[in-house]
């Protein structure tokens, strides 16, 4: 056993020794749509945790539906063999809306020979963060979460309904975007969440009702350990979707529940710091440094090839349309929320870069590993960023993101930025799960194609 393996066993060992009431663990990795996947197990069988976890290495690669992708390496061409899982350090995470109490324990996964060839995605983002410690800067990371709440029940047509308002009864409306009284409103169950997280060691910061029907968006606080920031988002949407439930609603962070309403964004910030502890993107004025410009440039110039992490469904391209706050031209501008890359105002010290493509519904893994390996590529090769935007970016006749489905996973195939990035196998194992998915629901004829074509042509 590594000491740091060791360490964070010693950690959980702790935990539960401090927490006799846990009864039931949750043991999971999390696969490549962002989803945990794992075994539930009693508090008695904790001490075997010492040595992982067993669970097949295709698991990172299951589909939206819970099956295995057949054109993936790791099921039948090696026989589905088994990874070890091991305990990341991160969590554990209780699980307040259970009856039964239990707590979630994070694993990641090495192969039978101890070795990181696998799909997992955290893996991958400890692999990125391993080039910025070798070359002495430190990612400094901060999401911001966008999800909607729902009524428990669908409509008859299995459509989702917006939450009927604790406050008055009835249904909430869009169009509340910065109300305080929606906030009043649904205080109880933020009140859950704030005090959830405080107990699971997420920071979360300044919530804000958005403009959707029972939309909200949460903000978590800067961290200079990105594997600790994608952590926390994970366990982010796991627990605001148990306490949904808590309080009798749905939550869910997909992109674009309702055609007609704003889409669910995760915007991601970050900075660098150098082995001093400076922001590398900071030289004291409002423009930012030559760095802060490379970055851009790799964020960029690597922006088509990684849509497929920003916008892993088919239900993603919803949100990616023209005049919704969701990025279409691959441009960048400050103070400029039209832009795919914005460099937000204030303090010169603070001053970093907002990544604006990604959808709530994408893996943070996967995406702050795409957008910090594009900006160091960016830094070490020096790339050279075409000016800045300034107003409305949707008018301006600028190279697009890939729109559709299929195009991004071209996309991602052919760039080397990403082959770069992420190894072979997490590569082929998210284009065979992607293609698998897009294939599935090409199969599937819609309500609205039969009730416009059955009869009429």
């Amino acid at each position: 056993m590594s000491v740091g393996v060791e360490k964070a066993d010693q950690q959980l060992q702790q935990w539960l020794q401090d927490n006799p009431e846990v009864a039931r663990l949750q043991v999971a990795v999390c696969d490549l749509n962002g989803v945990m996947r794992g075994k539930l197990i009693p508090r008695e069988q904790a001490a075997k945790l010492s040595g992982g976890v067993r669970m097949p290495l295709s698991v990172f690669g299951i589909d939206i539906w819970g099956e295995d992708v057949i054109g993936s390496e790791q099921v039948f061409e090696t026989g589905d063999g088994d990874g070890i899982c091991e305990f990341t350090g991160r969590g554990p995470l209780p699980l307040p809306w259970l009856d039964t109490p239990t707590a979630l324990i994070p694993l990641w996964m090495l192969d039978e020979q101890k070795q990181d060839n696998t799909g997992d995605p955290r893996r991958a983002l400890a692999s990125v963060c391993a080039e910025y410690k070798a070359a002495g800067l430190t990612p400094v990371i901060a999401t911001e979460l966008e999800f909607y709440l729902f009524d428990s029940r669908l409509t008859d047509s299995g459509q989702p309904q917006p939450p009927s308002s604790p406050f008055t009864g009835k249904p909430t409306e869009g169009g509340a975007l910065y109300s305080l009284d929606e906030l009043e409103a649904y205080e109880l169950f933020l009140r859950d969440v704030y005090e959830s997280c405080e107990a699971a060691g997420i920071a979360a910061d300044a919530a804000i009702a958005e403009n959707g029907n029972g939309q909200f968006e949460i903000n978590l606080l800067h961290l200079n350990d990105p594997l600790r920031a994608a952590d926390d988002a994970i366990l982010f949407k796991r627990l605001v979707k148990g306490l949904a439930r808590k309080h009798g609603y749905r939550a869910s962070f997909m992109a674009k529940p309702y055609g007609d309403r704003s889409g669910n964004g995760m915007h991601l910030h970050f900075s660098m710091l150098d082995s001093d502890g400076n922001n590398v993107f900071d030289d004291g004025g409002d423009f930012g440094t030559e760095v802060l410009k490379h970055a851009v440039a790799g964020c960029l110039a690597a922006a088509a090839q990684s849509t497929i992490i920003f916008a892993p469904h088919q239900n993603s391209y919803r949100r990616l349309r023209p005049n919704t706050h969701a990025p279409i031209a691959i441009a960048w501008g400050y103070e400029n929320r039209t832009a795919l890359v914005r460099i937000p105002g204030g303090s010169h010290k603070a001053r970093r870069i907002e990544h604006r493509a990604a959808g709530a519904d994408s893996n943070p893994y996967l995406v702050i590993a795409a957008v910090l390996g594009a900006a160091l590529e960016g830094i070490q090769q020096k790339l050279q960023c075409a000016e800045p935007i300034e107003g409305d970016v949707y008018s301006a006749n600028l190279e697009s993101l890939p729109l559709s489905w299929q195009d991004a996973v071209t996309a991602f195939e052919a760039g080397d930025c990403m082959k770069s990035v992420f190894n072979p196998t997490l590569r082929q194992m998210l284009v065979a799960c992607k293609q698998q998915e897009i294939d599935a629901l090409a199969t599937q004829v819609s309500e609205i194609e039969i009730r416009s074509y059955l009869d009429i042509v």
